[in-house]
């Protein structure tokens, strides 16, 4: 009897392990239309590696998400949406970045430059390479990445991992990712603020 049920629980765990997303490899779609390509979390740092001086990776998510959640080795922050201090319903409004596609411009150059563009999940990429192209990219040369950092949601309401993301994703697929701060690839207006903000304070201990 014990036999069996030691079997019974070891083909329960091989199948829980086999049918794990980031074991067996997850099904990636995009969660949007939209303009340009799509790549998987794997594709896109197989893309980075092969041309790393001109293919870039653009975090699209909150200033908030890419210092606290994490973000990707590498990955530029040009948030596509704001966080506000306005509450709502669900949480913080978020307000759209009219400056998108000048963001990009300041950074990358359209005729060189490939762009994977990235988010929580995949669904504000989609909108990120739509003004990417807007912006003067050819299509060629911009990518959704499908999965976002977090990936999605676990939508089986019998689990107890429902609502938490674990289906694909950056993080997931164990690709390189980190908590630090780097002030060449944070956004790139708030570094120049910062920047004039310390000039100004030597200019004024410079002419006491």
């Amino acid at each position: 009897m014990k036999k069996a049920l030691w079997l019974v629980t070891l083909v329960s765990v091989v199948l829980l392990l086999v049918g794990s997303p980031v074991l067996a490899g997850f099904a990636y779609e995009a969660n949007k239309p939209h303009l340009g390509g799509d790549v998987t979390p794997a594709e896109a740092f197989e893309m980075l590696q092969k041309n790393p001086e001109h293919t870039f990776l653009v975090d699209c998510r909150t200033r908030a998400e890419y210092q606290f959640v994490g973000h990707p080795e590498g990955a530029y922050n040009i948030p596509i949406r704001f966080l506000s201090d306005e509450a709502g319903k669900k949480g913080y409004i978020e307000k759209a970045n009219t400056n998108f596609g000048k963001d990009l411009q300041a950074r990358f150059n359209p005729a060189s430059d490939t762009l994977i563009i990235l988010c929580r999940s995949g669904n504000r990429s989609c909108a990120g390479c739509n003004e990417a192209i807007k912006a003067g990219w050819p299509e060629d040369k911009v990518f959704n990445m499908m999965g976002g950092f977090e990936g999605g949601k676990n939508k089986n309401k019998a689990s107890s991992f429902y609502g938490q993301r674990w289906d694909g994703g950056w993080r997931l697929e164990g690709l390189p990712w980190t908590y630090k701060m780097d002030t060449a690839l944070m956004y790139k207006p708030d570094v120049d603020k910062m920047a004039d903000c310390a000039n100004d304070t030597q200019l004024k201990v410079a002419s006491k």
